[in-house]
């Protein structure tokens, strides 16, 4: 992170311009300190070089050893984000590691002027870049209440030794801005218009863009059918249009994440050109399901025949126009896909969509990867989309059944493994004990730099609301607010529990001192009601 000044630097600086300790028109120079260490970034784009740099440290770390893999968790408002930071940062003492996740799932379901509408790059542009800029806009208020709150301690110190511990917390100050890895979906459109639009994000803050090599125009969520790619060297230039947008705003250090997938892409929207054997054209062309021309099957007035393998063949194509893979090609598309995107497409992490979470399959793909680029990294989607519990008991009860520790009829085979009879189990512990381990092994094993989990603040928003409502328009009344939210917020240190503290209302009084002085009209008084947390 950028080097701030120190409180003592800035306090000389001014003092050599007012010698008296205030401006001419009255203003203390500690509150001109304090006004400068609250703001430490000019603008967003600032933010956007500062992050990029970390974003890189973390992956320098990285490569030097796995377990220092990085985490980040959805937010689909400035203020999610915030209190996924503060917990953070008062859960470790320490913000490093920690990025926010900007869904483009969560922007076309919660953050869609034109309703909750499905992934689908449905929502306008503007939404994902005005939501960069409303994350930072609230990690920015979480330091600038905070510094706050030790400039008041500086205040009312009473002794040379008591200032000194207070500066010494403000210069050694932890921002609550981190990395954003933004979701750009397919591009929204051709290179040019990707261009465009991740021009608008980093000038936002986005430090990372991530990508798709999905068609634009059919772009469907990872997890669900119908998803069409586009042929390699087309997102090979949207890469590239990314990177330029990078280099252009002087944010040399820009991350790009290249996702594929391929896996559960079983359709592609054109065929490309090859221009010679072994080319990104002909290798994408050689996974096309295709069906021999015979005098029964003749080529018709307009269909398509390819040459492959030495022979004309006829690619298969839908009614839409969508020529479908091979069954059963996904995996080695997917291993093609991440070396062209890192090789050719400058890329500098992999993300694989896969539809399950299995150690094991991604490691085997990255290890391929790795063949070729023994430095590839993943982000890496622990999916809401996953049934976890089902998943990992049925990894479970597979393998120990090929190791005979189990017999079949010891543990039921398909969906009834999810009954909460099976949680005390021996199967169930195992389970949640590689649920616990998950993210550690797929960072140690399958070259994970980044574990995230794309949609938690969509599906935690809809449970605990749920929760309260089940009991405040039931039979609990206030004592179900009280007992799943209040008690809570106070007893985990929550700083939200005074919520007029939180938005700020004290960085308003405070402003009002300086340039008010004892006519400042206050709202934090003796009647004010969050007094009545003072203590917690």
């Amino acid at each position: 992170m950028a080097q701030r000044k120190s409180y003592a630097e800035l306090r000389a600086e001014l003092e050599k311009r007012y010698p008296s300790g205030q401006t001419s028109n009255g203003i203390g120079i500690d509150d001109i300190v304090q006004l400068k260490l609250q703001n430490s970034y000019d603008t967003h784009l600032d933010i956007a070089r500062d992050m990029a740099s970390v974003m890189r440290q973390d992956m320098a770390d990285y490569d030097r050893d796995p377990t220092l893999s990085t985490q980040s968790l959805g937010c689909w408002s400035g203020f999610h984000a915030q209190q996924m930071i503060k917990s953070v940062k008062r859960l470790r003492g320490t913000t490093k590691r920690a990025y926010v996740y900007l869904s483009g799932w969560m922007v076309a379901g919660l953050r869609n002027t034109w309703g909750h509408l499905p992934d689908q790059s449905m929502h306008e542009k503007t939404a994902v870049r005005d939501l960069i800029r409303e994350i930072y806009v609230s990690l920015r208020q979480a330091d600038e209440v905070a510094m706050n709150d030790l400039f008041k301690e500086l205040k009312a110190a009473t002794s040379d030794a008591e200032r000194a511990e207070v500066i010494e917390r403000i210069d050694n100050f932890e921002s609550h801005v981190v990395p954003i890895i933004a979701d750009i979906d397919a591009g929204f459109g051709n290179e040019h218009a990707t261009y465009l639009l991740a021009k608008e994000l980093i000038q936002a803050g986005a430090c990372c863009l991530q990508i798709e090599n999905q068609v634009s125009d059919a772009k469907q969520c990872g997890h669900q059918d119908g998803k069409v790619t586009v042929p390699r060297e087309d997102f090979i230039e949207k890469l590239r249009a990314c990177r330029l947008a990078f280099e252009e705003l002087g944010v040399d250090d820009g991350v790009i994440v290249a996702r594929t997938d391929s896996l559960g892409a079983g359709l592609t929207q054109k065929v490309p050109v090859s221009q010679q054997p072994g080319d990104l054209a002909s290798e994408y062309i050689k996974w096309l399901d295709t069906e021999a021309i015979t005098d029964a099957n003749p080529v018709r007035d307009g269909e398509l025949a390819i040459r492959l393998d030495g022979e004309f063949v006829k690619p298969k194509r839908l009614p839409n126009g969508l020529f479908p893979f091979k069954k059963g090609s996904g995996r080695a598309r997917v291993v093609e896909d991440c070396i062209a995107n890192l090789t050719q497409g400058g890329a500098d992490m992999l993300w694989i969509e896969t539809d399950t979470p299995n150690v094991a399959e991604i490691a085997a793909m990255v290890n391929e990867v790795r063949e070729v680029v023994p430095n590839a990294k993943l982000v890496y989607n622990n999916s809401p989309s996953f049934n976890w519990t089902l998943n990992l008991r049925k990894q479970v009860r597979d393998e120990w059944l090929a190791e005979g520790r189990i017999a079949e009829g010891d543990y039921p085979e398909g969906n009834e493994l999810m009954k909460a009879d099976f949680d005390a189990t021996e199967l169930g512990k195992e389970a949640d004990d590689r649920l616990q381990r998950f993210q550690h092994d797929i960072s140690t094993q399958a070259g994970v730099f980044h574990n995230l989990i794309t949609l938690p603040t969509f599906h935690l928003t809809a449970k605990s609301v749920d929760e309260l409502s089940r009991g405040y328009f039931g039979d609990d009344k206030m004592l179900a607010y009280v007992k799943t939210v209040q008690r809570e917020e106070i007893r985990r240190g929550i700083s939200a529990v005074k919520h007029q503290h939180e938005v700020g209302s004290d960085l308003g009084d405070t402003f009002k001192e300086m340039v008010s002085g004892e006519r400042a009209l206050k709202a934090g008084g003796h009647a004010n009601t969050m007094n009545q947390f003072a203590a917690e």
